[in-house]
């Protein structure tokens, strides 16, 4: 038995070192942690104010963005208000199949579509080349006049905004249909033209936020080095090619961080705007997801169908901003993680 134990000796050394070694390592590894967390905590105490400043924001995401999440669930259920969600007997994708399957799933998504890829060509470069143009400008106060001109519509309330459309397209006083009236056309019924209302949407959102979306790009360009100017007047460099071969490239990477965002939003065209514009007459173009489901799910009360119309519009903007995200990382190295 002695001999047993002397021969499983080197044996219970190598298990005990190896042992005692893997227990040293776990210790190590948790006063690490707990040199992080104090690092951390200290930084924050450090730091106080701008957590403060901070928390507004912070409890704002968490109240309305990501607490009623919660409520996503009814989605997949026959809602019932007096039983609640969890009462709520389970109905699986019933009310996807329902709104796949049904005629307003092809409206509502080339409608939906539609207007946002038509926002997006149009109303994406456009800011580009005004901020372009105003970073060229020489004379200050020119150059003031122009950016208080076209920021001024930004903070003008949608309400009044789609009032303003309206009384400038009216067919018995609006100032358009006067202009045309005086060179001896008759006057056009703007908002019952379905055909219309795309581009009335769109326009209009421009002349709305044209001048503000610029000042993001207007930041970019202060930031290029103005030495790279010099030196481009040097070589004899024009305007033109100076903005082609410095101002572009200068801001392209904000300019791909921005088309990223909005290409993750092609589904959320704006309800207040849109609704307000809406009638009878020009439905067939302007019925959007956003409309459908205040439609169904307030007016209708049916807020388990509503609710499933909403999150499918959701899970294609994410992934949409995924794989958008993924081919502006492997095209130019430029994406948002």
């Amino acid at each position: 038995m002695q001999g047993n134990l002397s021969e499983n000796m080197p044996k219970y050394a190598k298990w005990l070192k190896k042992e005692l070694l893997l227990l040293k390592q776990e210790i190590l590894s948790l006063e690490m942690k707990s040199k992080r967390k104090n690092k951390v905590l200290k930084r924050i105490i450090k730091n106080y104010e701008l957590y403060i400043f901070i928390l507004p924001a912070f409890l704002y995401f968490i109240i309305f963005h990501y607490a009623p999440m919660y409520g996503v669930q009814i989605a997949f259920k026959d809602y019932i208000a007096t039983k609640g969600i969890i009462g709520s007997p389970w109905a699986g994708f019933k009310h996807f199949n329902y709104f796949f399957k049904s005629y307003y799933f092809g409206v509502l998504m080339k409608n939906t579509i539609g207007i946002s890829l038509y926002s997006l060509a149009v109303g994406f470069p456009i800011p580009i080349i005004l901020a372009l143009l105003l970073n060229e400008l020489k004379y200050e106060r020119f150059k003031k006049l122009v950016q208080n001109v076209t920021y001024a519509p930004h903070f003008i309330s949608t309400v009044v905004m789609v009032g303003m459309i309206v009384s400038f397209l009216s067919p018995e006083s609006g100032i358009v249909n006067q202009v045309i009236k005086a060179f001896g056309g008759e006057p056009i019924y703007f908002m019952t033209r379905s055909d219309l209302f795309k581009s009335i949407y769109v326009w209009s959102g421009i002349w709305q936020n044209a001048g503000w979306s610029s000042i993001i790009y207007l930041a970019a360009l202060s930031s290029i080095d103005m030495e790279l100017h010099e030196a481009a007047i040097v070589d004899g460099a024009t305007r033109l090619q100076r903005i082609r071969h410095i101002n572009i490239p200068g801001i392209m990477p904000t300019v791909v961080v921005l088309l990223i965002l909005n290409s993750g939003s092609i589904m959320n065209v704006g309800f207040e705007k849109i609704f307000l514009m809406q009638n009878s007459l020009n439905l067939e173009s302007s019925d959007v997801i956003s409309t459908y489901v205040y439609r169904r799910g307030l007016l209708n009360a049916q807020y388990s169908f509503s609710s499933a119309v909403g999150l499918f519009n959701s899970v294609i903007n994410f992934m949409l901003l995924v794989i958008v995200n993924k081919i502006s990382k492997s095209v130019n190295e430029t994406s948002l993680w």
